[in-house]
């Protein structure tokens, strides 16, 4: 399968309100993010679920977005500072190879990988980071979009993510997406 990043301009599209229709951030969030949680959020784009993220960890709080595309923060974080929630979001900016999270280790409660595992070049090395920053039965919800992704394709990644140490479960149901929910036993 190609490796291809989403253009930075087409961010702007995936933050649109009328998103919301299929998407919506927090239907889909809440069951598993609850105020004072460290969430990870891998490939935020503009902030689609990245604001309701920090809406529902509150002030005690605090979201980590990772992206490889420094306008996709810029963006990310004039949306947060709109909002009143920029205190509760941190952007690093990152490199395809390895998003340097050693300093989380252990300590993120949730983590959401929503439409994109499929344009990194090595999903098992992407894995096993998740797996090392996220703390003792914690989960990462992996949402892949059908139209880019295979079922054969998301059932690989799923044994890829057996292999770097999750247990999988079926994943919320979620327009046009393949999910799932991986836990770090």
């Amino acid at each position: 399968m190609a490796h291809r990043l989403c253009p930075w301009w087409l961010g702007y599209l995936l933050a649109s309100p009328i998103r919301r229709l299929w998407h919506n951030p927090r239907k889909i969030l809440q069951p598993f993010v609850t105020e004072g949680m460290r969430v990870l959020e891998p490939g935020p784009g503009m902030g689609f679920f990245t604001l309701e993220l920090a809406r529902l960890v509150g002030p005690r709080g605090k979201v980590f977005a990772v992206d490889v595309q420094p306008k996709m923060l810029a963006v990310l974080q004039r949306r947060a500072r709109k909002a009143g929630l920029h205190d509760r979001i941190e952007a690093r900016h990152v490199q395809a190879e390895s998003m340097g999270l050693d300093d989380l280790a252990g300590t993120i409660d949730f983590a959401l990988a929503f439409a994109m595992i499929h344009e990194l070049p090595d999903a098992s090395r992407f894995l096993d980071e998740m797996h090392h920053a996220m703390g003792q039965n914690r989960s990462l919800l992996v949402a892949e979009p059908r139209g880019h992704v295979k079922e054969a394709h998301f059932a690989a990644l799923m044994e890829k993510a057996k292999r770097a140490g999750f247990q999988v479960a079926p994943g919320p149901e979620t327009h046009l997406s393949w999910t799932a929910i991986l836990r770090r036993g």
